[in-house]
């Protein structure tokens, strides 16, 4: 039989090579030297995810058209605040922006949403006209303590008011049930600073009557930081910086306000510093569990330490053709790094395992006869897989996922490299570290039995493996496939869990969708078109901030007025107290108290004999709220009727671009992150709204674009891979023997992922086509060996090749099954599956079709290439 061309080339490769080694020594560690000051000089990253995606698609477009018309509202640092009181959050809230407002290196801007004296003024506007009127007449109530507060907004104050509180309890005057919660939060507070603490009281629950939920004690600041894209996390200085900064200013949970930061930015970053986090100790034990899977299968430091020299030679070429050819590295093409090692060292495991057998065949040759063999004879094996590898990564390059494409040549460039270096400078090594002569053979000759046992049985085993296939293809309607990112992401991460919080809240979720229409009327009609949708709750407009019914809420607000304006207009008639005139007003209130509020009237009286810390704690606890909400009630109580042409610039401009065209916010009824409820919300807001974008549009036309491009891909890659086995092996039936045990064991890692509950998603998917090409490496190693006359497959050397082939890479990725990164993990589980199902059914399935299905070849294995004269 004719020696095929690859193993020709391999062998004159291999000739070449070892007839000048120190040559091939030298100029590969040239090119190793000049590649690693490439890489030293060059290396960049474009951590932008955005940018995995070509800018022409639509959806694409529709977010860019929004992102042109409101640019303050893209790409920004959602910073939650949560404190005990609501007036507590506002200083917290401003003193933070006040800080972050000076960084203008890391910050294009700083806002808070809210925060303008508007929503202040009009609060009670916004309330029901129920509401209104028990606030209105509450604060009426309390105007003798008002007026006491707003004349000395002090401790000295304070110890007044409680004066005239209990001395119009004792007459019997009052409300007790009014006053009932205002004497237990001051009775709280006093107790808590004569313990050494400090518990601010929510003075405008306690006037108005309305308690605070959670949400009325959070404010939020949303930062547009200046990304770096060529860091692995573009924003880590300006996230560290708001850290810092609320370090620095007491906004600690120990002081009881618990600053957080959220969004797309802040949890790519925190995703970047989980894969990256671990990589190293994954890579590690990586490379240990390598370098052991390598000795048990050479068993010789002389083989295993010339192929890691040829992989550690190989990794910085191929990272500088990428550099040098495709430009900064994306999330996804920097994978191409555990694709050479994993892929790359099989190569170099076909040949010195080929090249153990040959020294043992060859013992009364020289070892330069061994290395030309093993060339021959594996080699078109070798050849095959690369170029096989290669297509299947090229089939990358025509699709939309530009993260995708640029993995695929920069993969495809290494497979090449790899296969390259492993026939020149891997043998050209192996001439002076003189591996030793063989005395047995390298093969499994216990596996010789089930050899025979399958090729008996070949119609048996072929019928199962058609069946377990059929059974396979049945079940994949149960597939599913998890398009939402989020679940990509580790749950316990700060800003994933402040995401999914703020997803449960209506007023806060960040899943809405957004639309442009051209004008303000137009934008109206929107809304009320897209109301009427039953997965939308509701829709938001610049005029959603205009109160409903004002006439008589004013009318309620404006008699409150009357009565009490002058009452908290009062000035200042006294200077602020010292500490014993605190202490003196704290004795006064305590014992006027002691009928009537026993508790309270101890708390004070403790704090008056105590020192001036424990008056000052209740200070902090007491005064500086007190004094933002007799502020804020000044404000409300100034009212105005409010119209789209009154509210304020700053929010106009969240809502009518500079063009005219107005903003139409969307929020979902459905307020979890199921992936079937965001994409029926999305389907519905764009059957009305075509050009509507947000995140439940993105993530479907994302996850969908990446869905086909994998599908795609596959199809490419099955289709030039048959051509390429056409044109090699110049046979039908061998070619799609190749690839018959690949498409069994990529039928039974789906239906194992149904089983135990793992849906694909859009990290793990790209298991399957690493899947395909180890597979059809696998598969191309047996169909060559079976080509060149090779039929005890099973027994061979190359089984102990393709088994440590695979041993070794489902160990290099196996290891990512341990990341804390959801994703990671899950393609890590994905990735060692499929080789074992992919080592299992050539092993099985391949020594029992060929015999059945291939052509007949002579039974007499040629002469490799080149050992007739290698002597």
């Amino acid at each position: 039989m004719t020696t095929a061309w690859p193993a020709r080339l391999a062998a004159a490769l291999v000739r070449a090579s070892i007839a000048r080694p120190r040559l091939v020594l030298l100029l590969s560690l040239l090119l190793g030297a000049w590649s690693c000051w490439v890489v030293a000089t060059r290396f960049a990253m474009d951590t932008d995810v955005v940018n995995l995606f070509p800018p022409d698609l639509p959806w694409r477009q529709t977010e860019e058209a929004m992102d042109a018309a409101f640019p303050n509202r893209t790409d920004v640092i959602a910073v939650v605040l949560d404190a005990r009181t609501p007036d507590e959050a506002d200083r917290a809230a401003a003193r933070l922006a006040e800080a972050l407002s000076t960084r203008k290196a890391l910050f294009h801007s700083v806002s808070r949403p809210g925060a303008e004296p508007f929503f202040r003024q009009s609060a009670l506007l916004f309330l029901e006209e129920k509401e209104v009127q028990a606030a209105t007449e509450r604060i009426i109530a309390a105007q003798p303590l008002l007026g006491t507060l707003a004349a000395d907004p002090s401790l000295r104050g304070l110890g007044k008011a409680l004066e005239l509180l209990a001395e119009g309890l004792r007459r019997g005057e009052g409300d007790r049930a009014l006053t009932a919660p205002a004497l237990a939060a001051l009775t709280a507070a006093a107790q808590q600073a004569a313990a050494g603490k400090v518990a601010p009281v929510d003075w405008a629950a306690l006037f108005t009557g309305q308690a605070s939920d959670p949400s009325m004690r959070r404010r939020f600041l949303l930062l547009r930081p200046v990304p770096d894209y060529s860091a692995l996390a573009p924003i880590a200085d300006a996230i560290e910086t708001v850290r810092a900064e609320a370090r620095r200013l007491g906004l600690t949970e120990e002081n009881g306000i618990r600053v957080r930061l959220t969004g797309d930015l802040v949890m790519g970053d925190e995703e970047f510093s989980t894969v990256f986090g671990g990589a190293i100790a994954e890579n590690i034990l990586s490379l240990l569990s390598v370098a052991l899977l390598l000795w048990l299968g050479l068993r010789s430091g002389r083989l295993i330490f010339p192929i890691l020299g040829t992989l550690v030679l190989g990794l910085p070429i191929t990272a500088a053709f990428g550099l040098l050819v495709v430009g900064p590295f994306n999330p996804l093409s920097i994978a191409f790094a555990v694709l050479f090692i994993g892929f790359g060292v099989d190569f170099g495991i076909q040949y010195a395992v080929c090249l153990r057998e040959q020294r043992h065949r060859l013992q009364d040759q020289p070892l330069p006869a061994a290395l030309i063999a093993a060339a021959g004879t594996a080699g078109e094996g070798i050849a095959l897989a690369a170029l096989a590898l290669g297509v299947g990564f090229l089939a990358f390059l025509p699709t939309d996922y530009r993260g995708l494409s640029e993995l695929g040549l920069i993969a495809a460039a290494g497979m090449l490299i790899a296969v390259l270096i492993s026939l020149t400078t891997l043998p050209a090594w192996l001439v002076f570290t003189r591996p030793k002569a063989e005395k047995e053979g390298v093969g499994y000759a216990m596996l010789a039995p089930l050899d025979s046992w399958l090729a008996r049985h070949a119609r048996g085993v072929a019928a199962a493996a058609l069946l377990v296939g059929v059974g396979c293809v049945l079940a994949l309607p149960l597939l599913r496939f998890d398009t939402n990112p989020l679940n990509l992401r580790n749950p316990h991460t700060e800003a994933v869990s402040t995401f999914r919080e703020l997803m449960r809240n209506l007023d806060t979720t960040p899943n809405t969708l957004e639309a442009l229409a051209a004008d303000l009327p137009a934008a109206e009609a929107l809304a009320r078109r897209l109301e009427a949708l039953p997965e939308v709750a509701d829709t938001l407009t610049l005029p959603s901030y205009v109160p409903q019914d004002q006439a008589p809420k004013l009318a309620l607000i404006r008699d409150a007025a009357d009565l009490l304006g002058p009452t908290l207009e009062l000035p200042e008639t006294e200077p602020p107290p010292d500490d014993s005139a605190a202490a003196g007003a704290l004795v006064k209130a305590g014992t006027a108290l002691r009928e009537v509020a026993a508790p309270l009237s101890q708390a004070l009286l403790r704090l008056a004999e105590g020192g001036p810390a424990g008056r000052a704690r209740l200070a902090a606890a007491l005064l500086p709220g007190l004094q933002d909400t007799l502020a804020t009630l000044r404000l409300a109580l100034q009212a105005a009727p409010v119209t789209v042409e009154t509210l304020p610039e700053s929010l106009k401009r969240d809502w009518i671009a500079a063009d005219g065209r107005a903003r139409v916010e969307i929020r979902p009824r459905d307020l979890s992150d199921r992936a079937e409820a965001m994409a029926a919300f999305a389907a519905a807001v764009r059957r009305v709204a075509p050009a509507a974008s947000g995140t439940a549009i993105s993530v479907q036309a994302s996850s969908a674009t990446i869905q086909r491009s994998f599908l795609v891909a596959g199809t490419l890659a099955t289709g030039l891979t048959v051509l390429l086995l056409l044109v090699a092996l110049r046979s039908w039936r061998l070619s799609l023997l190749a690839l018959a045990p690949l498409a069994l064991a990529g039928l039974l890692t789906l239906v194992t992922c149904i089983l135990i509950g793992m849906p694909l998603n859009l990290a793990n998917i790209i298991a399957l086509p690493l899947l395909f090409a180890q597979g059809v490496a696998f598969d191309i190693y047996y169909v060559a060996a079976w080509r060149h006359g090779e039929r005890r497959l099973l027994p061979s050397s190359l089984t102990r090749a393709v088994l440590y082939s695979a041993l070794t890479n489902g160990t290099a990725f196996g290891t990512l099954a341990l990341s804390n990164h959801p994703g990671t993990a899950s393609m890590g589980v994905l990735l060692t599956m499929s080789l074992l199902y992919a080592l299992v059914a050539v092993m099985l399935t391949l020594p029992a079709l060929l015999p059945l299905f291939a052509e007949p070849v002579g039974r007499a294995a040629p002469t490799p290439p080149g050992a007739e004269s290698a002597g």
